[in-house]
């Protein structure tokens, strides 16, 4: 048996954190605070994918808010995502920055601005996911990771502020 070496890692985990900001005038009116997620299944298998299984994965690049549950482990779809027009299924998912925080974290983040009228009328925000595509439908793309917190009244001149890190430990 071969001993293991100082300083290796057993058990690597990825997990989920985001946080979100709505903002109005440039002030912070609603804060979640950091809050934990998961990774739903084909989230898994899309970063297994990517770090070399040979098979094709595809990386984060946008997130979206919706107003029901938390997605469930074999999600495909994030419960009650915002609609840009609910009669065509059509969906607003802003496009992600993502930067590499110290050695083990993939900070995602980006924002939803009122100027792009991301909704028409006020509503309550629930849920968040992240995604390989914004759109153009909510069935576009696959959910790699989500959850549920408080319920925030968003109203159409708020933006929303979003922070959600990929960290493996």
């Amino acid at each position: 048996m071969s001993k293991k070496k100082s300083g290796s890692r057993d058990g690597v985990k990825i997990q989920g954190m985001f946080r979100i900001h709505i903002e109005e005038d440039g002030k912070i009116v609603g804060d979640s605070g950091w809050r934990e997620n998961i990774i739903v299944n084909l989230g898994f298998l899309n970063f297994v994918n990517l770090l070399g299984t040979g098979l094709i994965g595809s990386k984060i690049n946008a997130v979206a808010l919706g107003s029901g549950a938390g997605p469930a482990n074999n999600a495909t779809v994030l419960p009650g995502e915002i609609m840009m027009d609910s009669a065509n299924n059509s969906v607003k998912r802003p496009t992600v920055t993502a930067a590499a925080v110290g050695s083990t974290t993939l900070r995602n983040t980006a924002t939803f601005n009122s100027t792009s009228s991301f909704i028409t009328l006020a509503t309550n925000i629930s849920n968040i996911g992240l995604w390989n595509a914004t759109g153009p439908v909510s069935t576009s793309g696959t959910l790699y990771a989500g959850t549920t917190y408080t319920s925030s009244s968003l109203a159409t001149n708020q933006n929303v502020n979003v922070t959600y890190d990929i960290v493996f430990g």
